[in-house]
């Protein structure tokens, strides 16, 4: 996890977007049916992500957040069923035969997992990996391909990328497998790189290193990044937007320094409540957010939040719609938090996006 405070990390422009989406997804459901019981895994999802920009999107794990992003990709098992709208630029996703899924996974969208040493085939080299995935995508001859995967590996900034592109997966160290994967999502310059959960297992040193990579890659290449984290401390410091899910719905939604400066949603401010600060004394107890995360085959009455909540009334058992209740910022509960005394727990510790220099 990161450590507040510990990184300069850059700090992205988020002044008003002026393209139009590379990704735009709506009202998307996920449900899967175990046992005669329906799991509602996503349950109507709509966000937008711009060519240039990073989108987090935040939650504890079973929040639903993987699900949806495998669902544009044709990654989950046929046990899904997926309904609603998912466009890659003008091609719709949802509902997309698995010929036309694979010619576009790569190709148009990429993903990075979160465990490079299980991704990775360890009885190949690093560069025939890259090499076929290159040659996967483009009608190149093994030389071009090879050079272009070492093109790649200096592009993810892999140290003696001649040398190590004939290294073995266990050769390298974490954070190197984990350029390697970047190198591969990027063989075909893809539109929308996904990033899920990719620097979960490594050190806070190296996730930094990651992220900075990520995002200088973003700009140079203006690739439209979403990044699946449970992680609020890299979504402050390296995220655009940040959309937060709980029981397979957004609760809250917002360019970054406008959520972590005002939020709204107290599902939100306890995950925010429970990131560990650099003044919290040695060997206390951490903090959690208290009760489990619901069935997501037998939802609670109302809002998925009530049965933790601290705010809940008797209102909550109507559920709240997600809705733009302040300006490019949108939140779906009855009885909004107020923001602490300067701010909240991150807004301190991280410059103001929006007064960055386009």
């Amino acid at each position: 996890m990161t450590t507040l405070g510990t990184t300069d990390a850059p700090t992205p422009d988020v002044q008003a977007p002026t393209t139009e989406p590379v990704l735009a997804v709506e009202d998307l459901r996920v449900r899967f049916t175990a046992g005669g019981r329906h799991i509602h895994a996503v349950n109507g999802l709509s966000y937008q992500v711009r060519p240039g920009r990073t989108l987090a999107i935040i939650g504890e794990s079973g929040s639903g957040k993987s699900v949806s992003v495998r669902a544009l990709t044709g990654l989950l098992p046929p046990s899904a069923q997926i309904s609603g709208s998912a466009k890659l630029a003008d091609t719709e996703l949802v509902g997309l035969d698995e010929p036309s899924l694979r010619s576009i996974r790569g190709n148009d969208i990429a993903m990075v997992f979160q465990d490079p040493a299980r991704s990775l085939n360890p009885t190949m080299s690093v560069g025939a990996q890259i090499t076929e995935a290159v040659r996967m995508h483009s009608k190149v001859s093994r030389q071009d391909a090879t050079d272009r995967a070492v093109e790649l590996l200096k592009l993810v900034r892999l140290p003696a990328a001649e040398r190590r592109i004939k290294d073995y997966p266990h050769q390298l160290s974490g954070g190197m497998r984990q350029r390697v994967m970047i190198a591969i999502a990027l063989a075909a310059d893809p539109k929308v790189l996904i990033a899920d959960e990719a620097t979960t297992a490594l050190d806070v040193t190296t996730q930094a290193q990651i992220m900075e990579l990520l995002v200088d890659l973003q700009e140079r290449l203006g690739t439209a990044v979403v990044m699946i984290s449970h992680d609020l401390g890299l979504a402050a410091c390296y995220a655009h937007d940040v959309l937060v899910m709980y029981a397979g719905k957004a609760v809250e939604q917002a360019p970054t320094s406008t959520l972590f400066r005002n939020v709204r949603m107290p599902y939100t401010k306890a995950l925010l409540g429970a990131i560990p600060q650099l003044t919290t004394p040695s060997h206390s107890q951490l903090t959690v957010v208290g009760g489990h995360p619901p069935d997501l085959g037998a939802l609670p009455e109302g809002c998925p939040f009530r049965p933790r909540c601290p705010r809940a009334t008797d209102q909550c058992v109507e559920e709240p719609a997600l809705l733009e209740h302040e300006p490019d910022h949108k939140y779906a509960c009855w009885h909004p938090t107020t923001p602490d005394a300067g701010g909240g727990p991150l807004a301190t510790d991280h410059p103001t996006h929006e007064e960055e220099p386009s």
